[in-house]
C-alpha cells in the first residue's frame, strides 16, 4: 500500500495595537500525518516559535516556551482534540491520495550545519548541535560519528518544526568533550537526497605551539618591514646626495 503525506494547517493572523503601531503575529496550528498512522505531529506555533506539541505516546501536551507556560496552561481538552485531528487527517490522506491516484510527494532537500552550544574549550564538556532545515517530506534520519565510528550515547533530537513554506526543520544534539584530533560528523538521510548528507566538525583551537609560531612569524614580519623602511631611507638619502 502506498503511503502519502497530508499536511493540514490552520493559519490565524493576530493583530494587536501597541503604542499606536500595528503589529502582526502569526499563530499556526498544524497537524501532519501519514496513511500508515506513524510520524503524526500536532503542534501550535506563534511567530515560528513552538508553543506546545502533542506527545501521542504519553498522551500529553508538552509546552516548549517556559515564559509562556508561566502565563497559561494547555487545557485538558487539547489532547483528545489532537487525537481526533489525527484520525481525520489519516482518513483525509487516504481519500485524497486515492482521488489523485497517489501522486508523488513533493521533495525538498535538507541542508545542515554543525556548531557548538558553548564557546569551545578543550577538555570541557560541551554540546554539538546539528541544525537540519528546509526538507520535505517529514521522514528523516540523523546520526553522528566520531572519527568515522558511529556514536549513539549522548544523542538527542527535537521534534519537527514547520517553516512558513511548510518544509521542516529540526535539531540533533550530541553531548561530548572536545579533544584535539577528534573529528565528528552529522549524517542526514532523506528521500530528496541522492546520497547521505555529511557535515563534518573538528575543534579549531589555537595551541601553545601555534601561539609560538604566530609570535615568531610576527617578529619576522616586523623585522622584515623594518629592514625595508631602513633600506628605503638610505636609498632616498643617497639620491638626494647625488
Amino acid at each position: 500500500m502506498k503511503s502519502c503525506v497530508f499536511l493540514a494547517a490552520l493559519l490565524l493572523t493576530v493583530w494587536t495595537a501597541v503604542q499606536a503601531e500595528t503589529v502582526s503575529h502569526l499563530y499556526r496550528q498544524i497537524t501532519d500525518c501519514q496513511t500508515n498512522n506513524t510520524n503524526t505531529e500536532d503542534e501550535c506555533e506563534l511567530d515560528q516559535d513552538e508553543l506546545f506539541y502533542i506527545d501521542f505516546d504519553k498522551k500529553e501536551a508538552v509546552q516548549r516556551l517556559p515564559r509562556f507556560s508561566e502565563q497559561w496552561s494547555v487545557g485538558p481538552g487539547v489532547v483528545p482534540q489532537a487525537e481526533q485531528n489525527r484520525q481525520v487527517c489519516i482518513q483525509n490522506v487516504a481519500t485524497a491520495a486515492q482521488c489523485h491516484e497517489y501522486p508523488p510527494e513533493k521533495q525538498a532537500s535538507p541542508h545542515a550545519s554543525v556548531y557548538t552550544e558553548n564557546d569551545l574549550e578543550l577538555g570541557k564538556p560541551n554540546t554539538l548541535i546539528c541544525f537540519i532545515n528546509g526538507f520535505h517530506p517529514a521522514a528523516i534520519k540523523v546520526s553522528w560519528t566520531k572519527n568515522t565510528l558511529p556514536v549513539t550515547e549522548g544523542v538527542t533530537q527535537t521534534v519537527l518544526y514547520s517553516n512558513k513554506d511548510f518544509t521542516f526543520r529540526m535539531f540533533s544534539y550530541l553531548s561530548f568533550t572536545p579533544e584535539l584530533g577528534a573529528m565528528y560528523s552529522c549524517q542526514v538521510q532523506h528521500s530528496a537526497l541522492p546520497e547521505t548528507l555529511t557535515t563534518f566538525w573538528e575543534p579549531d583551537v589555537q595551541t601553545d605551539s601555534d601561539v609560538g609560531e604566530t609570535a615568531f612569524c610576527a617578529v619576522g614580519l616586523t623585522l622584515g618591514l623594518l629592514g625595508v623602511a631602513v633600506g628605503t631611507f638610505f636609498l632616498i638619502k643617497g639620491n638626494k646626495c647625488n
